[in-house]
């Protein structure tokens, strides 16, 4: 008999939280999975996105630095076979960004992980249109390259709180966008922020306080 390779070794806890939800969310925008080795990788310009990623999955990582094309990234990337594994039973997989479908997360942690996806790749921007005497214009939007991935959150959204997105594709462009009108996104907003304490991106929390406050809304 050959020699037995090392058992692999739990570093992370599988158990859900609505801290694993977020982490999970993070790495459906921002992360990668490579099969050589379980490499697991997540890539970020906010050094607060990976903090919160590490103190999500409560295990001492390391953050580094990363240069492509001229720009300097941060990161944190690990290699371990049991979450790596728990992550593609999970719905993750290898060149995601294109057949991303449905993540098998458990309904009471799916806002937590839609924040993850925001704070990856959401966004919320606002203006007063001229056409219109007052008119305060506010949108909430989710970006992803797998149709079938937008097509699931806005299904997800639409179960819970009855707001139906409107997904749109730019010819030329390989993403879509799923996007959320004022007065849906203020509902959409508040059951991601249900609380003060859920870990996020305080830089895009207080855009979003500010928006509001301009209407005189509260998350």
């Amino acid at each position: 008999m050959g020699k037995r390779g090392p058992k692999p070794r739990r570093i992370f806890s599988e158990k859900w939280t609505p801290e694993l939800a977020y982490a999970i969310g993070l790495l459906a925008t921002d992360g990668c999975l490579s099969p050589p080795g379980h490499l697991i990788d997540l890539t970020s310009k906010e050094k607060e996105q990976l903090q919160n990623f590490i103190r999500c999955l409560g295990a001492p990582l390391n953050i580094t630095a990363k240069f492509s094309k001229g720009r300097k990234y941060l990161r944190v990337q690990f290699k371990n076979v049991i979450f790596y594994d728990f992550l593609v039973s999970v719905g993750l997989t290898p060149a995601k960004s294109k057949t991303l479908g449905p993540l098998k997360v458990p309904a009471k942690y799916f806002w937590d992980l839609l924040r993850g996806e925001y704070d990856g790749d959401g966004s919320s921007y606002a203006y007063w249109d001229k056409r219109w005497h007052s008119s305060f214009m506010f949108y909430t939007c989710f970006v992803s390259a797998s149709r079938g991935h937008l097509d699931w959150l806005r299904d997800e959204v639409f179960k819970r709180i009855g707001i139906l997105g409107h997904i749109t594709h730019a010819e030329g462009y390989s993403i879509s966008q799923l996007k959320y009108a004022k007065a849906d996104s203020f509902k959409l907003l508040r059951k991601m922020y249900y609380s003060k304490g859920v870990v996020c991106l305080s830089r895009k929390r207080l855009k979003i306080e500010r928006i509001l406050a301009t209407v005189g809304e509260k998350l």
